[in-house]
């Protein structure tokens, strides 16, 4: 009767909750931010009738400007960014935060920027966790990437980063329950970039000039915001530093081997104007190396990290049109992991790029962040 009336009573107090409240600090309103703002609004009302949280946003910033809400403004981030958004200091954010007594808070990194990295460990000490589309903060140097985990632990908060990698796919999560159920990855291998895919894919069967392809998928939002990023292969050996270290290898940048896609005369060195003007002079080089193709070969760009040999390659590569990486369409992304126990590979392979399905991944690691926090809410307001 007493355990009857006990539970009775857990559940009256459960039903009688009000919904959490989580605080988002955000980060870049670019292509991803923006993007998340919009299926944040389209979607709140489905979160706190299906998941009883309530996601806000008292803080949108670019890296000159920020939004600050206060009392009386309405819930319609672009009008409220563009009239009421002043110059600011990082400082200035976490004054607003204890100003107003704010908990349960998320910062959101969907920035490229090397800056913002510099101020991950201050907001984890003020009491923030942290969701990144930004790749940089796993794969500055191993001593930083230690010291980040050693502040999250010590503070008992936490960052999730799977856009990172294969943006909407779950290349991360597979990737670490396979190591820390204890199965030994051997290699991992495939094409990580969902613009340099969508180039290669069409440019092996289209008759179109190279650049053209290159322009389409800047103005498809596929590539970095600077897309020799992508053709440096900068950005596919960043998400191979990070797998690797996921899987508890020590590595650096300046282990990965990177075989780069520009020229001698038209490199990262350049300006952005000169690179802009000039990208038809990327067009014939391809050009002839694609007529180089041996009989229904195509190109890719692959990354490759082998655990036996210690090695973190990207570059591009020759394969069959009819093989697995040859048959890819789109902007597919396309991850092969090899263990000890499995003959075949275990592949994952979906959409890798893209405004859309980037910015649902960042929001599906707030919402994680989110289910945890309510739990935690929900078990002090049980005792």
């Amino acid at each position: 009767m007493v355990e009857g009336s006990y539970k009775k009573t857990v559940i009256n107090k459960r039903e009688n909750m009000s919904a959490t409240r989580v605080n988002v600090i955000l980060f870049g309103v670019g292509n991803i931010g923006s993007e998340l703002l919009s299926q944040v609004i389209e979607s709140q009302r489905f979160f706190l009738e299906k998941r009883n949280i309530d996601l806000r946003f008292p803080i949108i910033t670019n890296s000159t400007i920020a939004f600050f809400e206060e009392e009386g403004m309405k819930n319609k981030w672009e009008a409220d960014f563009t009239k009421w958004a002043v110059p600011y200091q990082f400082q200035d954010i976490l004054d607003y935060v204890r100003k107003k007594k704010l908990d349960n808070l998320i910062a959101v990194d969907a920035t490229a920027s090397s800056e913002i990295i510099k101020n991950y460990i201050p907001l984890i000490q003020n009491g923030f966790n942290i969701v990144a589309a930004n790749k940089k903060a796993n794969t500055l140097h191993i001593d930083f990437y230690k010291e980040l985990r050693r502040v999250l632990k010590k503070h008992d908060k936490e960052f999730l980063y799977e856009a990172t990698v294969g943006a909407g796919l779950p290349v991360i999560k597979t990737i670490r329950d396979l190591h820390f159920s204890g199965e030994k990855i051997t290699k991992i291998r495939g094409v990580f970039s969902g613009s340099l895919s969508y180039i290669f894919n069409r440019f092996s069967n289209e008759e179109e000039y190279f650049s053209a392809i290159l322009k389409d998928a800047e103005k498809l939002g596929l590539t970095e915001p600077d897309s020799r990023e992508d053709l440096a292969g900068n950005d596919v050996a960043r998400k191979l530093l990070i797998l690797a270290r996921e899987i508890e290898n020590e590595f650096d940048f300046s282990d990965v081997k990177i075989v780069s896609l520009l020229l001698p005369n038209l490199n990262e060195n350049s300006s952005k104007a000169d690179y802009a003007r000039n990208k038809s002079l990327l067009d014939k080089p391809f050009r002839l190396a694609k007529l180089a193709q041996a009989e229904n070969n195509v190109l890719r760009y692959v990354a490759e990290l082998d655990i036996t040999k210690k090695k973190l390659e990207v570059k591009p590569v020759s394969v069959s049109r009819d093989s697995v990486i040859g048959q890819l369409k789109g902007a597919d992304n396309l991850v092969e992991i090899y263990t000890k126990n499995n003959i075949t590979p275990i592949v994952i392979q979906g959409a890798g790029a893209g405004r859309q399905v980037t910015a649902r991944r960042v929001l599906s690691d707030i919402l994680e962040l989110a289910e945890k926090i309510k739990i935690k809410e929900t078990v002090l307001e049980l005792i």
